[in-house]
């Protein structure tokens, strides 16, 4: 046993402190749901014509039905087009009535939308239809982005400033970018600040959950990591319900990311930094301070003798991304665990995002997507604790990628049944998510652990990218998508049997040179026996 787990022993380990803090780390992801799945919300599309209000000069009484009869061409289908309109001409309203307009042009002067009243959009805001439509993925994407950069750059500096710093400033930029967003004056600005944004999703979710899982017993850290994160789907379905009564998208910004001055106090007082992070670091005397804090609310005391054997982690090297890449063991895992987490991101953002494509009404289905992942995030814990990371990892991922594939067998007239697929495939992708954080920080010694967290997480994000953009394949075949996002988590259920067992195993705190057989790291406890990593 380490010498933390002494610690943890004599203060209790999981006690009141524990849990109050596993509580209060778990509110933070409520906020990261808004934030990822808002826009699913703020692009929602309304029927939509060219602005033709030029005729208007000719016709000033004209109704709108008869403004759009004579500017507005109409298709194939007898509808009117969306993305054209007749070219404005010099001639009288008369003339025109009588002979037409034979020419026609895209939208020169912006669209009008059908709206309900009170509802608005970035869509309709910065008129994000026909040619421009494709800047909605070139946001969602580029907000991707923000993630992969905030894993790299958060978890470089949870590693060498602390993970309660890199914690509190990420809460305060995804405030501040969260409200700034409700004020973009256009499209460009709104993808600036939404970048900032996705840099601090990732700050929040690579290291809220390793604060508790660090003050834990190794036999808690899935607890702590689960928990942490099941309060995610709750704000999906919060974000469904609040969503579907504010239409305005502005306004929905603002009531969804204000709240977030509170929750940002309460931390900055409460929030500890992990002892076991101070350890590594060598910081003894700031370490002692919080462990005696915890024992404290746990009602234990540390006995004296016991800090003072302490072995603190500055009498010898400290951790970075290099090592990772030095040590043989170290390597395979972070390129294995690198696919997984790419192949668990493509298909689980690939699912969230496609969720205006299942045909049912896009509140309802993101709720159910929301309360499906309730159970999958809970239910994934007693799995692994039973049956193991490993397999229960490779398991949903393959059985997640097979429901994709399954949608495309589906008849497209029975939207019920392509919606209870996608529901079973968003299941395992959650699944599979929660397990994938709870398996990569078992893997990775704590002197490097948010630098390993943080390289995995990057190639999550590389895949978010990449999620909105395999979408655009279905121009040359509507089936192209869903094969990407089937067939590639499946692959990547078969490298993760490469990957060694981690359940019931004590977390390793420093880098060992080699990894001894079975795929585990021995160190030595206080009494002197070993016990395998």
């Amino acid at each position: 046993m380490s010498s933390f787990g002494q610690i943890l022993k004599e203060i209790g380990e999981f006690g009141l402190f524990q849990k109050r803090l596993v509580a209060a780390l778990s509110i933070p992801s409520i906020f990261v749901a808004f934030d990822v799945i808002v826009q699913v919300f703020t692009v929602v599309n309304f029927p939509h014509h060219c602005n033709t209000d030029w005729i208007l000069d000719r016709g000033p009484n004209l109704t709108v039905e008869r403004q759009i009869n004579l500017t507005i061409p109409v298709n194939k289908d007898g509808k009117y087009e969306s993305c054209e309109m007749f070219t404005p001409v010099e001639l009288d309203l008369e003339k025109i009535e009588a002979f037409g307009i034979n020419t026609t042009t895209g939208c020169i002067n912006g669209s009008d939308y059908e709206t309900p009243k009170g509802a608005s959009n970035i869509v309709t805001d910065f008129d994000l239809v026909c040619d421009r439509n494709s800047l909605i993925e070139v946001s969602q994407s580029i907000y991707m982005s923000g993630l992969l950069v905030g894993a790299l750059v958060f978890g470089l500096m949870a590693d060498r400033f602390g993970r309660r710093f890199v914690v509190l400033l990420s809460l305060l930029q995804l405030l501040l970018s969260g409200v700034a967003a409700a004020f973009s004056p256009n499209i460009y600005v709104y993808i600036v600040i939404k970048f900032l944004g996705g840099m601090s999703i990732s700050g929040i979710i690579t290291n809220a959950f390793v604060i508790g899982g660090e003050w834990s017993d190794s036999s808690k850290f899935a607890l702590c990591t689960i928990i942490c994160h099941s309060t995610f789907p709750i704000g999906l379905m919060m974000i469904s319900g609040i969503a579907y009564l504010i239409r305005d998208w502005r306004i929905l910004q603002l009531v969804l990311f204000c709240p977030l001055v509170l929750v940002l106090g309460i931390f900055y007082w409460i929030l500890p930094e992990s002892a076991r992070w101070l350890l590594t670091q060598g910081k003894k005397k700031e370490a002692i301070k919080e462990i005696c804090r915890a024992a404290k609310v746990n009602g234990r005391k540390v006995p004296e003798d016991l800090i003072e054997r302490l072995e603190a982690a500055g009498t010898s090297k400290r951790g970075n991304m290099l090592d990772i890449f030095r040590t043989s063991y170290l390597r395979k895992r972070a390129l294995v665990l690198s696919f997984l987490w790419f192949a668990t991101s493509l298909m689980y953002y690939g699912l969230s995002l496609n969720v205006g494509n299942f045909g049912l009404d896009i509140y309802l289905t993101q709720f159910i997507f929301g309360l499906v992942e309730v159970p999958a995030r809970l239910g994934s814990l007693p799995l692994i604790q039973n049956f193991g990371r490993r397999i229960c990892q490779a398991g949903g991922l393959i059985f997640a990628g097979c429901a994709c594939l399954g949608t495309l067998v589906i008849p497209k007239d029975l939207p019920q049944v392509v919606t209870a697929l996608a529901v079973l495939g968003k299941f395992a992708a959650t699944a599979s998510f929660s397990i994938v954080y709870v398996y990569t920080a078992e893997l990775y010694p704590t002197v490097v652990r948010q630098n390993g967290v943080g390289l995995n997480a990057m190639c999550a994000r590389v895949a978010g990218i990449l999620a909105p953009l395999v979408r655009l394949l279905d121009v040359y075949h509507y089936t192209i998508p869903m094969l990407i996002y089937g067939t590639i988590p499946i692959a990547a259920g078969g490298f993760c049997l490469l990957l060694p067992e981690t359940c019931n195993v004590e977390l390793q705190d420093h880098t060992e040179p080699r990894e001894p057989e079975n795929g585990t790291a021995e160190i030595l406890s206080h009494s002197g026996k070993s016990t395998k990593m």
